[in-house]
């Protein structure tokens, strides 16, 4: 079996080496705009665009359709606060912006994944919540200093610096980081029968 990793993702390609799984990574462009006001079935409707996108690919490069041996993985993180999305940061004020919003909140974390194996696509999601501390200004510039903030949903790595404002999280600590680990690896083996 071979794992395509449909993602740039450092963290997410971090993840599955830490946990000896064996992937490739490939890119595609797949348009991540979306209507769906629900976090959990945004995130999952992304993912299988990002995972559609590279199985054409693929397809395009003369693997056989429904290649029983060829797993492709999409993976889409987004960050929710009282209801509005906050994506990557659009430049520094963005992302300042952003962190006084989380300053002393809780935000919830959407993680979708979309897998493609023998002709089946299949999708998951995971959802965790994610308590800051209150940030003063200078927490907030000092963050920002660090350029942490930049590429990543909700302006924060909550394995880096910003783990010193983290008070508390319920529920998958990976899946904050972008990869949903136990639902990914449950879902594996519950729809394609594979164990990573």
């Amino acid at each position: 079996m071979k794992l395509i990793l449909a993602s740039a993702s450092p963290r997410r390609r971090e993840i599955l080496t830490t946990l000896g799984v064996p992937f490739e990574v490939r890119c595609a462009e797949a348009d991540e705009s979306c209507e769906l006001s629900d976090p959990a079935a945004r995130v999952e409707a992304i993912a299988t665009r990002k995972c559609d996108a590279m199985y054409e690919i693929l397809l395009s490069e003369g693997m056989p359709a429904h290649d029983p041996d060829t797993v492709v993985l999409a993976c889409d993180t987004l960050v929710t606060l009282d209801g509005t999305f906050l994506g990557k940061p659009a430049d520094e004020a963005d992302a300042r912006r952003m962190m006084r919003a989380l300053s002393g909140r809780t935000h919830t974390v959407a993680s979708g994944i979309a897998i493609r194996a023998g002709g089946r696509i299949v999708t998951a999601h995971e959802l965790t919540g994610v308590t800051f501390a209150p940030m003063t200004e200078a927490d907030v510039d000092a963050y920002i200093a660090t350029g942490e903030s930049f590429g990543k949903a909700g302006a924060y790595a909550i394995q880096g610096h910003a783990a010193r404002f983290i008070r508390g999280i319920e529920g998958d600590y990976f899946n904050v980081v972008g990869l949903p680990v136990h639902r990914l690896f449950e879902t594996m083996e519950r729809e394609f029968g594979i164990r990573l």
